[in-house]
């Protein structure tokens, strides 16, 4: 039985996009087409080697990608290059009003994460909880790590699947690993010696222990070193 896994949160195709503008430090304005189509297309090859849910609109940006990339190679003739249109117009245009869009959603995210947070002037003094603010991490940033260990492991694209039986198992393993240790560095999850399949489904355990709040990841900044946390037993109750 192939294990597909279901996650609650998934960036889309235009979070890839920018995610991969913003991890190489390029102008927006100035995208490198070969370059950004390349990384976009290996992205999705993971995506569909872990057996994650892959929405059509990725392909569709995938072939976009492509066609852009098609038509500025193609020689302009002279007479028209005072005319032409940079094929990259409406893309851009595109990904401006969209991370326009995802920064207005943060913001407001933020001021009711900030109104949870006000309390209300009470008869006598309490104590107030400091409360920790952490980055939120990126599927991409997960993904773009385990392609590490994969190529450390010198594991390729192949038709490796882990069945439901192994995720299962590397969940209770997970869990193990996390009593013994609250904090475990993303990379010390996986094995240098492990078979491809047993890294496909540690990784799938991850994931999916994330989707059911039994563990939650931590990074101090964008694209930083990734950490893995246990979640109190008290707070998944709690959130159940």
């Amino acid at each position: 039985m192939e294990y597909k896994v279901k996650l609650e949160r998934f960036e889309g195709p235009l979070d890839l996009l920018l995610y991969l503008i913003k991890k190489q430090e390029v102008n927006i304005y100035d995208i490198p087409i070969a370059k950004i189509t390349k990384q976009y297309l290996d992205y999705i090859k993971m995506l569909e080697f872990l057996n994650l849910e892959l929405a059509g609109e990725f392909l569709v940006v995938a072939a976009t990608l492509m066609r852009i990339k098609a038509r500025m190679l193609l020689p302009a003739r002279e007479e028209e290059d005072d005319e032409i249109e940079d094929p990259r117009q409406q893309l851009v245009q595109q990904l401006l009003e969209y991370q326009r869009f995802k920064e207005a959603a943060g913001k407001l995210d933020a001021m009711k994460y900030q109104r949870n947070l006000l309390y209300a002037r009470p008869d006598q003094d309490i104590e107030v909880e400091t409360v920790e603010v952490e980055y939120d991490y990126n599927l991409f940033d997960l993904i773009a790590s385990f392609q590490k260990v994969l190529e450390k492991a010198k594991v390729r694209f192949v038709d490796v699947k882990a069945d439901e039986t192994s995720i299962e198992e590397k969940i209770e393993f997970l869990k193990a690993r996390l009593a013994d240790r609250e904090v475990i560095e993303f990379e010390e999850l996986f094995s240098e010696d492990s078979r491809p399949v047993d890294l496909i489904a540690t990784f799938l355990a991850l994931l999916e222990m994330l989707r059911l709040r039994l563990a939650r990841i931590k990074q101090t900044r964008p694209f930083g070193r990734i950490w893995i946390h246990r979640v109190a037993k008290e707070t998944v109750d709690g959130g159940s």
